[in-house]
């Protein structure tokens, strides 16, 4: 895989560098770059992303981060087996619980809700930090809705960080997938509400709440390009009957 001139692998993170001192230099290098590229493709082309991983991971497959980011890459194209495997074997490298939410939803991924539901119940959960057991509730309500469980679903959800009307990074998503869930309950008035919280918590546009608002409340957009090739096509019209006219 080409990697750009620009890439010199010493934008990855301290931490993994680190890591990546067990192997002889010119190989670190190597795996750094493709590391690079991964979080550099993987939400615009997790493709391609996934490619890169593929090649850090033939070169460096005992390095935990290698693993973990083949996990992502894979999870991002939505190859669940294999990122359940990899974020599996990054665990046991380094023994922590970080990946135990993404690890759940590859198994949703693999029509597997229920194991989904045993790992949210897993002590490990405890282990968690607050935006890890933030996820980990999405994760089970997921599940819930995937076995068309929608009232537990929602009642997973409930709870008081959904309450707090402090913002924090997993707030909008928190607040977006409670929206959702009350609207696939037919529950529309108060889904609209959570909705309108979740746009207001959305600064970096993370959800598509705003869109999802809008449709509830019968906005139609229409596409800036489209109408102005309309009017285009409008006045055109109107000139060539003009000149008819004349003629």
């Amino acid at each position: 895989m080409p990697i750009p001139e620009d890439v010199t692998g010493e934008e990855i993170d301290k931490d993994v560098r680190q890591e990546l001192q067990s192997l002889p230099k010119t190989l670190a290098e190597d795996v750094a770059k493709n590391l690079v590229m991964v979080a550099r493709l993987i939400d615009e082309d997790p493709e391609r992303a996934y490619a890169y991983s593929r090649v850090a991971l033939r070169l460096a497959s005992r390095v935990a981060a290698v693993r973990e980011a083949a996990g992502f890459a894979a999870y991002a194209t939505q190859k669940y087996g294999e990122a359940l495997a990899e974020f599996r074997a990054a665990r046991r490298m380094t023994g922590t619980v970080e990946l135990w939410p993404l690890m759940a939803d590859c198994e949703r991924g693999l029509g597997r809700p229920e194991k989904a539901l045993d790992m949210a119940g897993a002590l490990e959960v405890q282990k968690l930090d607050k935006a890890g057991q933030v996820e980990m509730r999405l994760v089970a309500a997921g599940a819930r809705r995937d076995m068309g469980q929608l009232d537990a679903a929602i009642v997973t959800l409930q709870s008081p960080e959904l309450a707090s009307n402090s913002v924090q990074p997993w707030t909008a998503r928190l607040r977006y997938a409670y929206a959702d869930a009350l609207l696939a309950a037919g529950r529309e008035g108060e889904a609209r509400e959570w909705f309108a919280k979740a746009v207001e918590a959305d600064r970096d546009g993370s959800t598509d709440a705003s869109d999802r608002l809008a449709e509830l409340d019968g906005v139609e957009f229409m596409d800036a390009l489209v109408e102005d090739e309309d009017q285009n096509g409008a006045d055109r019209d109107e000139q060539g009957a003009q000149d008819d006219d004349k003629d």
